[in-house]
């Protein structure tokens, strides 16, 4: 009996692990100068995609724009003359060249990921599912939170009307 339930248990964690996925923690900083923290949102492989599961505080309410950007960099950049926060990171991450922003499981950038909801207080722990991503497509790249919501469509704005970078991370 006492090696029946040995089996049991061995089996079961086996079981478990198996079913386990990787995941990664990104500690997300404001873009500006300052660069404070906002907190961080973890990444976890699912059967279903990427999960983002955000545990953030002190952000501006509402739906804002959120992206996998294509450089590991937060860094400002000088465009037109002037420095603009976390613009090293690039563009949205798009290996396809689509060209195209889109909803997170058409067939535009692969870094376009839903919304990222913040309540009233300023907190944000909405999880976000990205379908056609894995933990192992963002490794090396930047997540990025935008000032404004993302309409996921280039027009009336462009890249959805998400505007200036707010929030930046770098994911390991």
């Amino acid at each position: 009996m006492k090696k029946s339930i040995l089996h049991l248990l061995g089996g079961s964690a086996l079981l478990l692990s198996a079913g386990s996925f990787a995941a990664e923690t990104v500690t997300m900083n404001f873009a500006d100068a300052d660069g404070k923290s906002v907190g961080q949102i973890s990444l976890e492989d699912s059967s279903y995609g990427l999960v983002l599961t955000p545990a953030l505080t002190g952000l501006p309410p509402g739906l804002h724009g959120f992206h996998v950007h294509e450089n590991p960099s937060c860094a400002a950049k000088e465009k037109d003359g002037k420095q603009v926060p976390a613009l090293a990171a690039g563009g949205h991450y798009d290996p396809a060249g689509s060209k195209k922003h889109g909803t997170p499981w058409g067939d535009g950038h692969l870094g376009d990921l839903p919304a990222l909801y913040v309540d009233g207080s300023g907190s944000a722990s909405q999880p976000v599912l990205a379908p056609r991503l894995k933990l192992s497509d963002v490794k090396g790249r930047a997540l990025m939170i935008h000032a404004g919501a993302d309409n996921h469509a280039g027009h009336p704005a462009p890249l959805g009307g998400g505007g200036a970078r707010l929030v930046c991370g770098v994911i390991q």
